[in-house]
């Protein structure tokens, strides 16, 4: 078909977007199916509308689907890491552990759990929405709070989850687009020195609004302190981490630790027990005895210890991060290479750390067998989601791409968008694109995933509003705050948070108050990312 007006093909580029929405809202369906009907619509609107060939959609839902690699293949990994604890009883013996943790200041137990331990969990590709809410159910929580704080807790932080998978995600998009421009690539972190600064201000606001949730003013009032220490040893730590490449993707183990450390002097300062058993029932403190701690922590303690040694000395960094690409070639319309950097990426690393447990676990032929049945059944799903909105993302980008002429024959989706949005909020810009990544976060249900499918487009708008390097990154640093800050009103997360205490329907309580506080933090978000972009700060 030929070419239709600029404001039609701006209006079918935000209808596949529109739909996915309104699968998720209104016809309640989950963000896989949802995935799969918005890359058809996608799909069959770049072949009718942009003149985009077969071929050329179908290299393109190739390469998104291997360019999410560091998300999908993390997610596929770590899930069956938490089966394998879970099947062989490290998972319960860690719930066990957890449940005696600073049970005479709530506040700072739930900065403890919630921050510094649900920090730490999901940097490293555990789940904290399915493994806190019992926990916190068994310490005496409500419902509602128990699926709210874990959804809540790693929130500021999701940047630096799966071992900075969003972080890394975003340099790759980044550098092939700069590359294009000419301009020289940045670095991770270029990228973390802009993202941190975000942090401390809205770690804070999320430790008082978990106060709130978990106990209203009263709450807010007792555990201030707490609260502003949290914010304030994230900001420090990060601080720190994002000044250097082969520590960027570090910052949330380094977080969650500084956290629980914080706390914990906290409680000896202050004179309360940091371990407290008088909660455990008499099988639990029996399974305590039989199950060391040290053995059921023994996937995560090696997951940790071997990505530390794979980071922390620079030239074994430079070597796996920039040189070990093992790209993918022959597959892009464009002809551009795909770094899968294999030996270097989390996912890699979570299979290898499972499997040399099993040294210390030793797990039954029938454990493994379960292990294998449970995860057989619960990773095709949301690995699926976590590929296909990347796969949504490059089709729009690459939409109208001829590769005959190796250029582009009209304007792509993702051109259209930039265009429209530059003409449309100008300067402003960059106090939009929080709620951009607050309703791709919603959609898609991850950070990395709101990167992948809306960090081109917003740097393009960027780049049409003459934004300085350091500019581009900012907005884009909004776009995936408001994605992390998604995670609380996600209806993929919340259901998996009821579900782990076996009441679905629940969330839809949390949704209400919770909506609410995304919104708060989003603003903040967005004024800050335009108070900076005004301030003319460059690199």
């Amino acid at each position: 078909m030929g070419e239709v007006n600029t404001n039609v093909s701006l209006l079918l580029t935000i209808l596949p977007i529109a739909i996915i929405f309104c699968m998720l809202v209104i016809g309640k369906k989950s963000a896989d199916i949802s995935g799969i009907i918005g890359w058809l619509a996608v799909s069959v609107i770049a072949y009718l509308f942009f003149r985009t060939s077969p071929e050329v959609i179908l290299r393109s839902t190739v390469a998104g689907l291997i360019k999410s690699f560091p998300v999908s293949l993390i997610v596929l990994t770590s899930l069956l890491q938490m089966a394998y604890m879970e099947r062989t009883g490290a998972l319960k013996r860690v719930i066990i552990f957890i449940k005696t943790i600073a049970s005479e200041n709530q506040a700072i137990q739930i900065m403890l759990i919630n921050v510094g331990f649900g920090t730490l969990m999901v940097a490293v590709g555990a789940t904290p929405v399915s493994l806190l809410p019992p926990i916190l159910i068994a310490m005496g929580y409500s419902t509602y709070v128990a699926i709210a704080l874990p959804s809540i807790g790693y929130d500021s932080l999701c940047t630096y989850a799966l071992l900075g998978a969003p972080v890394v995600v975003f340099v790759d998009i980044a550098n092939g687009f700069f590359t294009k421009l000419g301009h020289a690539p940045i670095t991770l972190s270029d990228a973390g020195r802009v993202f941190f600064m975000f942090l401390p201000i809205v770690s804070t606001l999320i430790g008082f609004c978990m106060l709130w949730i978990a106990g209203q003013w009263k709450a807010v009032k007792q555990g201030w302190l707490p609260c502003l220490i949290t914010g304030i040893v994230i900001g420090i730590v990060s601080f720190v981490t994002n000044r250097y490449d082969n520590f960027v993707t570090l910052t949330g183990i380094f977080c969650g630790l500084g956290v629980i450390v914080a706390m914990i002097i906290y409680l000896l300062v202050t004179g309360r027990k940091i371990i407290d058993k008088s909660k455990l029932t008499p099988e639990e403190l029996a399974y305590e005895k039989e199950y060391p701690l040290w053995k059921a922590l023994m996937p995560w303690i090696l997951l940790i210890v071997t990505i530390l040694a794979l980071n922390i000395p620079k030239p074994i960094f430079d070597y796996l991060y920039r040189t070990a690409l093992l790209s993918v070639t022959g597959i892009t319309a464009d002809g551009s290479p795909i770094a899968t950097r294999a030996l270097w990426n989390a996912y890699t690393w979570i299979f290898v750390s499972t499997v040399v447990s099993m040294i210390f676990l030793r797990p039954t032929s029938t454990q493994l067998k379960e292990t294998l049945q449970v995860w057989s059944k619960r990773a095709p799903r949301p690995v699926f989601s976590a590929a296909i909105f990347f796969a949504i993302g490059e089709l729009m980008n690459m939409s109208g791409y001829d590769m005959a002429k190796k250029g582009y024959a009209v304007k792509s989706m993702i051109t259209l968008l930039a265009d429209s949005s530059a003409q449309t909020f100008h300067s402003a810009y960059g106090a939009v694109t929080g709620f951009i990544g607050l309703l791709g976060g919603f959609i898609t249900g991850s950070e990395a995933s709101t990167i992948g499918m809306f960090a081109k487009y917003t740097l393009t708008t960027g780049q049409n509003l003459k934004m300085n390097v350091y500019g581009l990154i900012l907005i884009t640093a909004a776009l995936a705050f408001g994605g992390g800050l998604a995670s609380v009103i996600s209806p993929a997360k919340l259901q998996n948070a009821a579900a782990s205490i076996d009441k679905l329907g629940e969330e839809n309580k949390v949704i209400r108050v919770a909506f609410l506080f995304s919104i708060a933090l989003t603003l903040v978000v967005s004024a800050l990312a335009y108070i900076l972009l005004a301030s003319g700060l460059e690199f």
